[in-house]
């Protein structure tokens, strides 16, 4: 590497220890209360910008709103790639977590100020804060836990980590929806903001037990300097994305939607370029073939992330618009004092064309539905449906975010448990095929999404709330399967000295994946049948789960030669 050597502290290892490191709680309750503002923040940008601005939204169409989530998820998950990258080359880890964590928690704040500009620029704090703050403090962790006395402990502690993130996942959306029903949009996203400054007070005060895991590997002459990526990953990137901003089709119109679709993704194209030239320039014979079975990896994962990410997009707008939301009267009294309902309302105002407040629908035949109602819950539910008095309360949209997080604390032990059962038995699948039964069981969750649409017109009613909580279930026990493992598979096939490159990839996946699910729910309008949206998904799982099928043995193989184990 042709950079100057950074003097590394020296740091004493701690005092062998029966439990786990008192740094593991520091961890866990500043990535509680970091997840605990992504989470809210993420359950609710969607219904804030489609919703009228007459109530303090945005009062954008579905088509905008999607493209703007799926964008913001998309450099979300792209900015940990240069986060990790300058700290570990110049940083250090500690450093770019406090700094991750004040950028993230003014980009929240930043939300809650009225206004367009203040919130592009929230978005682009956050976006440039989580770079920082995602990937360094999971390798505090790590490097805390690579201590001899310790590395036994490392899965544990991961899990215990991982459990930390969904208590904040979980809790969140009933904070937001509380907030956002009773003072409004701003007070739930300043919310997010006073979540992070927790975490950050937490993480500051433990600066001397964390100090530990806080020291970067020395520099190696493989290492591949941080101008050479600029110039051959980066800038390729920005002026494929400009490319891609102009270029239309012969109708003058954006070639994948919008501008931003084909900005993204047009600007992936030298980024996987670059991939695939580090796998066929490979000096080795086994850095070829880890490669190779990381990047195949690599291209089946981006289904499963895709059906993960409707739960911003596609299953967000399910929630809001084609769930019934109402409440028996028993219900409603527990949930009411919690700030689980809002309240919607009708107006006599007949609409027939878009406008800001209002949107006309399509039912199957193509025909325009004339619809009412300042509320998109009301523009596909007949008028002899209306409450009498003009409003109904119902549960609020975002409390369904928190099912996931809720399944993966109910099934993460019984999943583990399980598989430590056929493991005594000899019987335990290689870590491809559990990863292939995520990807099918991705697929099954959003079969259950068409056989939902199939079974309702959706034009005229709602479906029952039965079948996202299924679909979140069935999600979840995939996302066991394939979410935790995906780092751990980065470290097993990557060579040594582009480890970091790597993990850039895999959180590249994860970026494409999110725009993909934004792209097509700006598209969510032209389907009039909305069970093939869904099925497009089944159909595209079980596609990449053969092929995971397929290729497990080929992976497996080369997990094992690498490493010793399956």
């Amino acid at each position: 590497m042709t950079q100057t050597a950074v003097e590394q502290p020296v740091i004493t290892p701690g005092k062998p220890t029966k439990g786990h490191h008192r740094g593991l709680y520091a961890l866990f309750f500043t990535e509680m209360w970091e997840r605990f503002g992504y989470y809210l923040m993420i359950g609710i940008f969607f219904l804030y910008l489609v919703d009228p601005a007459s109530n303090g939204g945005k009062g954008f169409g579905t088509t905008e709103a999607a493209d703007l989530v799926g964008s913001y998820i998309a450099l979300v998950y792209l900015s940990p790639f240069v986060g990790g990258l300058l700290a570990d080359r110049y940083l250090g880890y500690r450093r770019a977590v406090l700094l991750g964590g004040i950028l993230l928690a003014s980009g929240y704040f930043s939300l809650a100020v009225p206004g367009d500009a203040a919130m592009y620029i929230g978005l682009g704090l956050i976006i440039i804060g989580n770079g920082f703050f995602k990937p360094n403090i999971g390798t505090i962790l790590g490097n805390i836990y690579n201590r001899e006395d310790l590395r036994a402990k490392k899965d544990v502690a991961y899990n215990i980590f991982y459990m930390g993130v969904n208590i904040g996942a979980f809790i969140c959306n009933f904070v937001a929806a509380y907030l956002r029903n009773h003072y409004g949009w701003g007070h739930a996203f300043a919310a997010a903001g006073v979540g992070m400054l927790v975490g950050l007070i937490i993480f500051a005060s433990n600066q001397k037990l964390l100090a530990e895991g806080d020291v970067r590997k020395a520099p190696q002459k493989d290492d591949m300097p941080i101008g050479q990526i600029l110039a051959q990953v980066f800038l390729p990137a920005i002026l494929a994305a400009a490319l891609g901003y102009f270029m239309t089709d012969m109708t003058g119109a954006p070639l994948f939607g919008t501008r931003s679709n084909d900005a993204f993704l047009f600007a992936c194209v030298p980024i996987i370029i670059f991939y695939i030239t580090l796998y066929v320039k490979a000096s080795t014979r086994d850095d070829k073939r880890g490669l190779g079975a990381l990047l195949a990896f690599f291209a089946v994962a981006i289904v499963f992330w895709v059906i993960y990410n409707q739960n911003s997009t596609g299953l967000t707008i399910w929630a809001d618009q084609y769930t019934d939301r109402s409440m028996s009267s028993t219900v409603e009294k527990v949930a009411q004092p919690m700030g689980m309902l809002q309240t919607v309302t009708t107006d006599p105002h007949k609409v027939t064309q878009i406008d800001e407040h209002f949107r006309a629908i399509k039912g199957p035949d193509g025909k325009t539905i004339e619809v009412q109602g300042a509320d998109p819950y009301f523009q596909n539910l007949p008028k002899d449906q209306w409450p009498a008095g003009g409003k109904m309360k119902l549960i609020s949209t975002e409390i369904f975010q928190s099912i996931n997080p809720f399944f993966i604390v109910a099934f993460s032990l019984i999943v583990v448990g399980l598989f430590g059962y056929l493991a005594k038995r000899g019987k335990e699948p290689t870590t491809p095929v559990k990863i292939a039964l995520g990807i099918f069981l991705a697929g099954f969750s959003s079969l259950l999404m068409v056989i939902a649409a199939s079974m309702t017109n959706v034009y005229i009613d709602k479906t029952s709330m039965a079948w996202l909580f299924g679909t979140y279930a069935v999600f979840t026990v995939g996302e066991i399967l394939v979410s935790p493992i995906g780092l751990s598979m980065v470290s097993k096939l990557s060579p040594p000295r582009v480890t970091a490159l790597m993990m850039g990839g895999w959180y590249l996946v994860n970026a494409i994946a999110g725009k993909v699910a934004g792209l097509m729910a700006t598209f969510w309008d032209e389907f009039t049948n909305k069970n093939m949206y869904f099925l497009i998904l089944t159909v595209s799982a079980g596609i990449a789960g053969v092929i995971m099928l397929l290729i497990s043995k080929w992976i497996a193989q080369v997990v094992k030669d690498k490493t010793g184990s399956y």
